[in-house]
C-alpha cells in the first residue's frame, strides 16, 4: 500500500531498558511499512538524560506543546541502585512528571478490553478511566533528612515580604520531612480535563480525596471542584444524564470494588498512579491499559502505563529469549497517530490507528499472545509468542487488514 503522509511531526521520546527495545522493533514493524512517519526524536533514555543534566525532558516536553501530540517509550526514574548502577550525576526527578508539570496536564488511563483476559472483578462490566492530576504533590516534593533534635516549620513569605509560619514537628530525635505543593490554576485545568471528558465520553465522575485529615491541601482539591461543577458544568451534566459524585479516597476504593464500572475515577497524583495500576491489573494485566496526558492547551501525550521491563532486559542482554507484553507501548503509537490525524484531518492517518489496535486484539483473540497473558488467558490452547514474535504477529493481521 501506499504510505500514508502526514503534516505535521509527533514529538517521539525513547525510553530505557526492555521497552526501548520494543520501542524501535514496534516504529520499524509496524508503523515505518505504513506511514511516511514524521516526528521529532528526543532521546529519554537515562544515560542521554544524564549527560545532557535531564535538559533534554525539558526540550521533549516543550516541542509537545509546540507540536501538539507527543508519544512517549516507558523511562527510567532512578533511585539510588540506579544512580549507581548507571554511574549518574545524580538522582533525577520522574521525567514523567517533569512532562505533565510543563503540560499542566490531566492523565486519563483505560484498560484495553479483549475477549478471553477475564476481569478479576467480576462485576466489572465496563472500563473504569483513571483521571489522574498530574502536577504538583509528590512528584515536585522537597524533601529534608532530620539530622537530630529540633524544630520543623513551613514557612511562607509572601511578596511583600510577610512571613507566615507554622511548627510541623518538634524532633527529639533523627527524622525526615517533606513538603509538597499545588496550585489553584493547575486544580481547575484539572477538574475542566475530568468534565470534558465526562461528557465526551458520555460517563459519570467520581472524585475523590481525604479532604477529613488534609483539610486545608485536599479540602482545596474538593472545593475547586465542586466550584467549577457548579458554576460551569452541573447543567450539561444534568442534560446528558451524568452524575458528580465526591467521596472520601477510601470510601471510593470500597464502592469501585461494587460498581459495574463505565465510570472515570480522578485522583489526585499520587493516588492515580497507583489506582490506575491497580485497576489494569484487576481487567487482566498492567500492559493492557491505555494512557494519555491532556494538557488544557490542546496538547496530547501518549505513553505506556508501566514501567521499562527491567527484568526482560537483562535476560535480552544476556542472549535469552523473553516474551515482554508490548500491547500498551504500541496502543501508545496509535493513540498519538490517530490524535494526529484527526488534528491534521487525515482520515487514512485516524483509520490507520483503528487497525493497528483492531490487528492487537484480533492477534490475541486468536490465541496468539504473550507469556503473562498466556498464564492468565481462559482461551484453549494459548500460543505463547516471544517479544518480537507477537510484534511479527500483530504486522501480519495488519497486513490482512490494510489490504481490505
Amino acid at each position: 500500500m501506499k504510505k500514508i503522509l502526514m503534516k505535521t511531526p509527533i514529538v517521539e521520546m525513547d525510553g530505557d531498558e526492555m521497552t526501548r527495545v520494543l520501542w524501535k522493533r514496534i516504529r520499524e514493524t509496524l508503523i515505518e511499512p505504513f506511514v511516511d512517519l514524521k516526528s521529532e526524536y528526543y532521546d529519554l533514555g537515562l544515560v542521554h538524560r544524564d549527560e545532557t543534566d535531564d535538559r533534554v525532558t525539558v526540550d521533549a516536553a516543550n516541542a509537545i506543546l509546540k507540536y501538539g501530540v507527543g508519544v512517549k517509550c516507558a523511562t527510567i526514574t532512578p533511585n539510588a541502585a540506579r544512580v549507581e548502577e548507571y554511574h549518574l550525576k545524580k538522582t533525577y526527578p520522574s521525567p514523567n512528571g517533569t512532562i505533565r508539570a510543563i503540560l499542566d496536564g490531566t492523565v486519563f488511563r483505560a484498560p484495553i478490553i479483549v475477549r478471553g483476559i477475564d476481569r478479576y472483578v467480576k462485576n466489572w462490566k465496563k472500563p473504569i478511566t483513571i483521571a489522574r492530576h498530574a502536577y504538583g504533590d509528590v512528584y515536585k516534593n522537597t524533601e529534608f533528612r532530620v539530622p537530630g533534635p529540633g524544630t520543623g516549620k513551613l514557612v511562607f513569605t509572601a511578596a511583600d515580604g510577610t512571613v507566615s509560619e507554622q511548627t510541623i514537628f518538634e524532633f527529639k530525635g533523627p527524622g525526615i520531612l517533606q513538603g509538597v505543593y499545588n496550585l489553584d490554576e493547575s486544580i481547575e485545568s484539572y477538574a475542566r480535563s475530568c468534565f470534558n471528558y465526562c461528557l465526551d465520553v458520555k460517563q459519570d465522575l467520581w472524585f475523590a480525596t481525604k479532604d477529613t485529615i488534609s483539610k486545608t491541601y485536599d479540602g482545596r482539591f474538593r472545593t475547586i471542584f465542586e466550584t467549577v461543577y457548579e458554576n460551569e458544568y452541573r447543567e450539561q451534566f444534568e442534560q446528558n444524564g451524568l452524575t458528580y459524585f465526591y467521596t472520601l479516597i477510601d470510601d471510593a476504593v470500597a464502592r469501585i470494588m461494587k460498581s459495574e464500572g463505565g465510570i472515570v475515577w480522578a485522583c489526585k497524583n499520587y493516588d492515580g498512579d497507583v489506582f490506575s495500576d491497580m485497576l489494569s491489573s484487576a481487567f487482566g494485566s498492567l500492559a493492557l491499559m491505555t494512557s494519555v496526558c491532556v494538557s488544557p492547551k490542546g496538547c496530547f501525550e501518549y505513553e505506556a502505563a508501566h514501567g521499562t521491563v527491567q527484568r526482560h532486559y537483562y535476560k535480552h542482554l544476556k542472549g535469552e529469549n523473553t516474551s515482554t507484553n508490548s500491547v500498551a507501548t504500541i496502543f501508545a503509537w496509535s493513540g498519538a497517530l490517530r490524535k494526529r490525524g484527526e488534528l491534521d484531518q487525515i482520515p487514512e492517518l485516524v483509520s490507520f490507528a483503528d487497525c493497528l489496535e483492531k490487528a492487537v486484539i484480533d492477534t490475541i483473540e486468536s490465541g496468539v499472545m504473550t507469556g503473562d497473558l498466556a498464564l492468565i488467558t481462559t482461551l484453549p490452547d494459548p500460543v505463547k509468542t516471544d517479544s518480537f514474535g507477537f510484534i511479527d504477529a500483530v504486522k501480519q493481521k495488519l497486513d490482512e487488514l490494510t489490504k481490505e
